[in-house]
């Protein structure tokens, strides 16, 4: 999926119950997230738990989706303590008209096309200061750099970073 987690019950010696705890926290934390109201493909979370604390990490383009974010994981049973460190982008319309000709370039290559049909699209287009950042998860290696190939054609883009990941590696 989208998110990131890497909780602490992978110590091998671990209770099973509370591996099988921490593992229903997890689940819980990215369904929150993701059915976040006014998250979008411009906006990119993650979180780390360790021990009852969750740290929530990424970019967001609305600064009230940053602390809806924390109220929302706060409130789930077994969280402890929420660290947020997520990040708002500026605002500004330069970055807006790249973002939405980024999506366009890429939601329209033949192969991709189908993910933007999604309820969530796997890959986020973080753009700060006219740098283009792709985050997500694609099915194969051959999608990550149709994307990336299609976001370095944009206009005005300065860099793009491909953070994509292949599912299964």
């Amino acid at each position: 999926m989208l998110f990131t987690a890497l909780p602490t019950f992978a110590n091998p010696k671990a209770n099973p119950a509370s591996t099988a705890e921490a593992e229903k926290m997890t689940k819980k934390i990215r369904k929150e997230l993701v059915t976040l109201p006014f998250f979008s493909v411009f906006d990119n979370l993650a979180f780390k738990v360790e021990e009852g604390t969750v740290t929530l990490y990424g970019q967001v383009t609305r600064p009230t989706l940053r602390k809806d974010a924390e109220r929302v994981i706060e409130r789930i049973t077994g969280v402890e303590e929420v660290v947020n460190q997520i990040e708002v982008l500026p605002l500004s319309n330069f970055d807006d008209r790249i973002r939405f000709a980024t999506y366009r370039a890429i939601y329209r290559q033949p192969g991709l096309d189908r993910l933007s049909l999604m309820a969530n699209p796997p890959i986020r287009i973080i753009v700060k200061n006219g740098n283009v950042t792709l985050e997500g998860v694609v099915n194969n290696q051959g999608d990550a750099t149709r994307a990336f190939l299609a976001a370095n054609r944009v206009s005005n883009v300065f860099s793009v970073k491909n953070n994509l990941r292949v599912e299964n590696n």
